[in-house]
């Protein structure tokens, strides 16, 4: 009997050191860091590359007119 207390008291000391660690946290925050840096980088190319399409339309048609 004094074996299984020994096992259970052990079991719970690993279950309440699992609840208590912040690894989990720390994952959690850079992983949203993560997500909006690349948000960011999604919204910036996108942006730029709504901007380039509109220069290149614009110098197909200036390079059109010399024809």
């Amino acid at each position: 009997m004094t074996s299984l207390m020994v096992s259970m008291t052990a079991f719970i000391a690993g279950i309440k050191d699992r609840f208590s660690s912040e690894k989990g946290a720390t994952a959690t925050e850079y992983s949203l860091l993560v997500g909006l840096i690349a948000l960011g980088i999604v919204l910036g190319v996108g942006a730029f590359g709504t901007a380039l399409n509109d220069w290149f339309d614009d110098l197909a048609g200036t390079v059109a007119t010399w024809v």
